[in-house]
């Protein structure tokens, strides 16, 4: 968590940070209790150094047979095992509230991040590609995947209820595709891939930030204490907590997992398709690195770039939002969304986003490693989505729709699709 000292001496930075990020945080609170437990803390320690104290005189009376003497001090360790025994409890009470406060605090924002209410304040930064021009009605990505029957949303739902999908054929190649290529790009720029659990342990999601703010969002496994995890970032920064890490070099991950996410407060938006559905797959890059601003801001924009350089191999069109204050969640510090054109919705939609969190994370997951003097220090962590499917399908399927109702692949994506060039629309 991020340091009681250190929110003490910026609570002014601390308020207007629970204020831009919209997070209902009471401070005034933690400091109360924050008093609170110093002064247990102390008494406790003073009262246990004067029980010591006692407890080595009883021993030297009964030594010397002074026994009536020692029986009258005994009488007052009693006392104080009485005393200690009320005070520990409070400082347990005092220890907990600071820990559940201390969990709401937000981490700061960089001095560039745009200030603003929700997602409307984003700020656009540039546009790569060239949006579609058709010259006939064009499909949506319902529409495409049904022609081809590569898509059936009826039977998922059958199966699995509502915000469910069944990818079949060339659908599931397609899916399949998109994630070789994202571990193709990463492993050959440095990142080490990995498959990492995705039911995972509460505190996995506590010290990476997810909790206790994402309860909601989080499916739970009822009677087994574990949840399904939304991004495999959970476990990639989870793997090393309470160890101390070789940063000569960032470490580079790439994790590959299924994501699970309950999508609560949604209800009637996207519920069209495969923008926000409950289960889906993902690449994710996560960095561990120096705890030097520099450095991880050099690390943001070099994931962000390996997640450009995939949709360009997709030949999609995309453009770079900084998120502003109040879109960014309780964790981050600075975030970049990459936003890729969808015809459908006539609009770029989420498709990646790019994250530092500075010393947040590895602050709660106790993640450090030894500077140039060999003192140890909390690492910088970020994290970014090389890919996220099917909701890349959706700019993939429409942008590259013929008039006659094929669908082009990108050269990038033949040689996981057997050659194949396009999809070719079946005749009616």
């Amino acid at each position: 968590m991020l340091d009681m000292n250190w929110i003490r001496e910026n609570q002014e930075l601390v308020r207007n940070t629970a204020l831009w990020k919209r997070v209902d945080l009471a401070l005034d609170e933690l400091l109360e209790w924050d008093d609170k437990r110093r002064v247990l803390r102390r008494d406790t320690e003073q009262h246990r150094a004067e029980r010591n104290t006692l407890t080595k005189e009883i021993e030297q009376l009964l030594r010397r047979g002074e026994h009536a003497a020692g029986e009258q001090i005994k009488e007052q360790v009693r006392a104080l095992n009485s005393l200690l025994g009320t005070l520990e409890a409070d400082l347990a009470e005092a220890e907990r509230r600071c820990g559940e406060l201390q969990l709401l605090v937000p981490n700061p924002v960089s001095a560039d991040t745009p200030i603003g209410k929700d997602d409307s304040e984003n700020v656009e930064l540039r546009r790569s590609g060239t949006l579609p021009e058709f010259g006939f009605a064009p499909r949506d990505h319902v529409e495409l995947g049904e022609l081809h029957g590569i898509l059936d949303i009826p039977r998922g739902v059958k199966a699995g209820g509502p915000r469910s999908y069944v990818l079949k054929g060339a659908g599931l190649d397609l899916h399949l595709a998109v994630q070789r290529l994202a571990l193709d790009v990463l492993t050959g720029r440095g990142f080490t891939a990995m498959d990492v659990p995705v039911i995972v342990r509460p505190e996995a999601l506590e010290r990476t930030g997810f909790f206790p703010g994402g309860r909601d969002q989080t499916y739970e496994l009822n009677g087994e204490n574990r949840w399904l995890a939304g991004t495999s970032e959970v476990s990639l920064v989870s793997l090393y907590s309470d160890e101390t890490v070789e940063l000569d070099e960032p470490m580079r991950l790439a994790g590959m997992s299924a994501c699970f996410r309950r999508e609560v407060g949604s209800a009637g938006r996207d519920v069209r398709g495969l923008y926000r559905v409950h289960q889906f797959s993902k690449i994710e890059q996560v960095v561990f690195c120096r705890n030097n601003p520099d450095e991880s801001e050099q690390m943001l924009q070099e994931i962000l770039a390996n997640a450009e350089h995939i949709l360009q191999l997709l030949e999609l069109p995309y453009r770079i939002v900084a998120v502003c204050s109040g879109d960014m969640s309780l964790k981050t510090h600075k975030q970049y969304d990459v936003e890729t054109w969808m015809p459908s919705r006539d609009a770029f939609g989420e498709t990646h986003s790019a994250s530092n969190l500075h010393d947040f994370q590895a602050r709660r997951s106790n993640i450090r490693y030894r500077d140039g003097h060999g003192r140890l220090q909390y690492c910088h962590t970020l994290n970014n989505t090389a890919v996220a499917t099917p909701r890349i399908l959706i700019p993939l399927l429409e942008n590259h729709q013929q008039e006659d109702g094929s669908i082009y692949i990108p050269a990038a994506l033949r040689k996981y699709m057997n050659g194949l060039e396009r999809l070719e629309a079946p005749q009616v």
